[in-house]
Parts: structure tokens; C-alpha cells; sequence
């Protein structure tokens, strides 16, 4: 057996990776392919300067196909050593991967499965309890990351305190023009490939639900009286680069394990993007110990709902590359 995987092999997982969610569905990864190593590169072109101005939200999105591009290889038989930022001097260079020979297990092959089968459900879900050891389970699959720690927003009053900060940053994002005009450039398409499309977007009812243009996903009949979504935090110790992209990275594992378990989930995040916002969650819920970075809603979709489409991706060849090989020619005195 080689000891790396084959072309077609890379570019199959790759295919999986590039599943991941991100931020508006900018997709804002780039890949370079080398003949033993796929170095992970965030792609500046998709910054959303009003929605993300430090980028945080982009790196975690390259954090979730990270770790998607890491189960598909899995899946198909390789271990992969991942190098996170191995290039001080290029803090765009995310992740440089290599790759062993492995076995795969069954775990593996689920959430190898589970990548085709998420989605963004942003409809409402049932008044059915998501059972704790369902939600232990979930969380579980953050777990063991240093830094990084995804805990549940479960007391009474911490669910009030996250509501009302989705209502004021939902707020104040409807008076900036510039946030407007972002948001819609990035949603509402009907044959984008990037983008939040108009068939995954449901109208916006509820304060965790962001306004995207032109929704058109039917709202799901719901006939229970009170919606019991969980929701969960994935928060990290530190505020940096690299705290983003392993946050992106526990954010893959948790919602490929929700969907494992047949639960619908969606990552939200608009109450993260207004910087007061976000403080105040830091204080109320966290107590000032960690800074939150994504928020995910988990729970049991309508039996009756349509199921969701599929977000539309970008072609690989824009947004995978060959490695450039080093200059080595001789250096002029």
C-alpha cells in the first residue's frame, strides 16, 4: 500500500470538505494540493468587511472544513496530522495536512455520511425533548480539545439573556446600511453557487433567524405551542487565530454527531458579530471565562417538513490549487 493517498482520493475528500458551513456560505477556503501534503489557505476575497471585520467568523468556517477534510480521509482509510499554522510569518496559511496510512471504523463512515446529509435547518422545531444524553453525546464530540470547551445555554435565564441579545444585535445590524447592503449581495440568489440561496432561507419569525433576502423555504407545521430547541456554545480561552479555527474545527464534530443522531441543527452567530454584543454574552453567560465563538440550535425537525436542499458549492477547481513548488533557483548577489 503507498503511503500516500492517490489524486483521486484527495480531490474525493476534498469534494466533502468544502460541505462545511460558513459564514453567508462565502466558502472562504483555499486549498493547495502538493504531492504528499493539502495546506489549508483563508481566502480574503470572501471577507464580509461588515458582518466579520476581523475575520474571526471566516477562520471559523476554514476550521469547519478543516476538520470535515480529516473525516473523509478517515473514511477513506488515512490518518491525517494536521499542522495548525505552520508559517508564523503567514497567518493566512491556516493548516498544512499530511497523511498516513489508517483503518476505518464504523464511527468513520457515519460521519463521513453525516457530511452529505447536514443542513442548515433555521425552521422551527418541534416541542419534543432532545434527551440529556443525546445533548451529552453531542457535546461529547467537542470535547478533548484544549482551549476549547462547548457548553449548553440550558438555565432559564441564560436562554432570556441569549434571546434578547439575537433582538439587539439584530437591531442594531438593521440600521447599518452597509451591513444591509452586504447581506443581501450574499443571500436571496436562486442559481448562485455561494451564498445563502432563496430556497434555504425561511422568513424570519423568530429572533434567532437573520433576515435574508427573499426567502423561500416554507415554514415547517408546527403544531406544539412551544418550540424546545437546545442550544449550545462553543467557546474558547483565548481570542486568536488559532482559538478561531479550532472552534470552527469542535463546531464540525458537534453538528456531524447532531445530524448522526438525526437531530436538525443550525449555526448562528449574529449575536457574536456586534462587538457589545458579544461582550455581554461573555459577561452574562460566561462570567467573563472564555470568549464564545459560535452559537449551534439543535433539535427535532417536523416529520412532516420538507426536507431541506442542499446548499450549492463552488466548483473545486475555484477553490482547490496545486502546490507552487519552492523557488530554489540561485539567489543573485
Amino acid at each position: 500500500m503507498s503511503n500516500h493517498p492517490d489524486h483521486d482520493t484527495v480531490r474525493a475528500a476534498l469534494a466533502l470538505a468544502v460541505r462545511a458551513p460558513s459564514v453567508h456560505n462565502t466558502q472562504p477556503w483555499l486549498w493547495r494540493v502538493g504531492d504528499t501534503t493539502v495546506q489549508l489557505y483563508a481566502d480574503d476575497s470572501r471577507r464580509l468587511p461588515h458582518t466579520d471585520p476581523d475575520s474571526r467568523e471566516l477562520v471559523v468556517s476554514c476550521g469547519a472544513a478543516l476538520h470535515h477534510l480529516c473525516v473523509a480521509m478517515r473514511a477513506f482509510g488515512w490518518d491525517t496530522i494536521v499542522r495548525r499554522f505552520p508559517n508564523p510569518a503567514e497567518p493566512r496559511h491556516l493548516a498544512s495536512v499530511e497523511f498516513r496510512p489508517g483503518e476505518p471504523n464504523t464511527d468513520a463512515m457515519r460521519l463521513a455520511r453525516a457530511i452529505s446529509q447536514r443542513r442548515s435547518d433555521r425552521r422551527r422545531f418541534t416541542s419534543w425533548e432532545v434527551p440529556a444524553g443525546q445533548v451529552s453525546a453531542v457535546m461529547s464530540a467537542g470535547a478533548g480539545t484544549p482551549g476549547v470547551q462547548v457548553r449548553e445555554v440550558d438555565a432559564t435565564g441564560e436562554h432570556a439573556r441569549l434571546l434578547q441579545a439575537f433582538v439587539d444585535a439584530s437591531t442594531i445590524h438593521r440600521d447599518d446600511p452597509a451591513y444591509s447592503a452586504e447581506l443581501a449581495a450574499w443571500s436571496g440568489h436562486h442559481a448562485s453557487p455561494q451564498g445563502v440561496p432563496a430556497r434555504n432561507a425561511v422568513a424570519a419569525t423568530d429572533p434567532t433567524v437573520r433576515s435574508f433576502g427573499d426567502p423561500r423555504l416554507p415554514e415547517a407545521v408546527v403544531h406544539d405551542t412551544e418550540e424546545s430547541a437546545r442550544m449550545l456554545m462553543v467557546c474558547t480561552a483565548s481570542d486568536d487565530l488559532r482559538s478561531w479555527l479550532r472552534a470552527g474545527e469542535i463546531a464540525s464534530a458537534v453538528l456531524l454527531e447532531a445530524t448522526v443522531r438525526g437531530l436538525a441543527s443550525c449555526v448562528l452567530s449574529e449575536p457574536l458579530e456586534v462587538t457589545g454584543v458579544r461582550s455581554r454574552i461573555r459577561r452574562d453567560l460566561l462570567g467573563d471565562f472564555g470568549y464564545p465563538q459560535l452559537i449551534i440550535r439543535m433539535g427535532w425537525a417536523a416529520t412532516s417538513a420538507e426536507p431541506v436542499p442542499a446548499t450549492p458549492r463552488l466548483p473545486l477547481t475555484d477553490v482547490v490549487r496545486p502546490l507552487e513548488p519552492l523557488d530554489v533557483s540561485p539567489t543573485r548577489s
